[in-house]
């Protein structure tokens, strides 16, 4: 299984920086006995392995060498881990389909936002691998982010890019498809002259033309990362968890970074 992570934006919101904002230190992790600060990009690849993903590719732009000197000098549960490049900045959807030629048509892949820590840290294990699922979390401000409208039976009706007066409190996360479908996204979004920035407005138009996705609503906390408001929540965050559910984390029995 593929993980995607879009990781070329110039992270404008907290710049600057004197290194990429994926690899902002937020929380630590074990490294045997020493405890080490982590890197807020490194939630979602665990989580990622954590949902099946046994390779990682991080869409970098050319200025971004250190995420490739971060991950591509270590490992993390055994996961390959890969380097695409976006040349300039030109949207969501632009940076996931760079990853085109890895997936199989018979792969599933997972896709999430480097910039983000959410839980539960295995929700991606209840997606599904045979259709276009969204992991929804629940957040008070949904017009800042994808607000997805579902049916009662998780059907997606809908996702509001960004939208004032969003009917719905729940937002998109993380999601996972199979490749076929991925592949069908792409070919639609060249068909639409490579218009979406969002992949949410590429979903409505797939969705218009009969397409099916399902909106999970499991997640239980998520915070964007992107911005010193949102830095301080996330510290916020790990320290009111329970050990319990953090630790696990911290300490993965998996193999950790060299």
């Amino acid at each position: 299984m593929l993980g995607i992570i879009p990781a070329a934006g110039a992270g404008s919101r907290i710049q600057p920086l004197a290194f990429s904002k994926e690899l902002l230190p937020v929380g630590g992790r074990l490294d045997g006995t020493t405890e080490r600060p982590r890197a807020v990009s490194e939630y979602l690849v665990e989580r990622m392995i954590s949902g099946g993903a046994d390779k990682i590719c991080f869409v970098i732009s050319p200025g971004k060498s250190d995420i490739l000197e971060y991950y591509g000098g270590g490992t993390l549960g055994g996961a390959t881990f890969v380097f695409v490049v976006q040349p300039q900045p030109a949207g969501l959807c632009d940076a996931l389909f760079r990853a085109v030629p890895l997936l199989p048509n018979d792969e599933p892949v997972l896709i999430g936002l480097p910039d983000t820590i959410w839980f539960p840290a295995d929700g991606l294990r209840i997606l599904p691998n045979d259709e276009l699922s969204f992991l929804l979390f629940p957040v008070e401000r949904p017009e800042l982010f994808d607000a997805v409208v579902t049916d009662e039976q998780e059907r997606v009706l809908e996702i509001q890019v960004k939208q004032q007066n969003a009917r719905s409190s729940w937002i998109w996360g993380a999601f996972k498809m199979p490749g076929a479908i991925f592949h069908d996204l792409h070919a639609l979004w060249l068909e639409r002259a490579k218009s979406d920035e969002y992949f949410g407005t590429l979903v409505n138009a797939w969705l218009a033309r009969g397409g099916r996705a399902r909106g999970v609503r499991a997640g239980t906390a998520y915070v964007d990362v992107g911005t010193l408001h949102g830095y301080r929540e996330a510290i916020k965050l790990l320290s009111d968890m329970p050990d319990e559910v953090v630790r696990p984390y911290l300490a993965p029995k998996k193999e950790a970074f060299a």
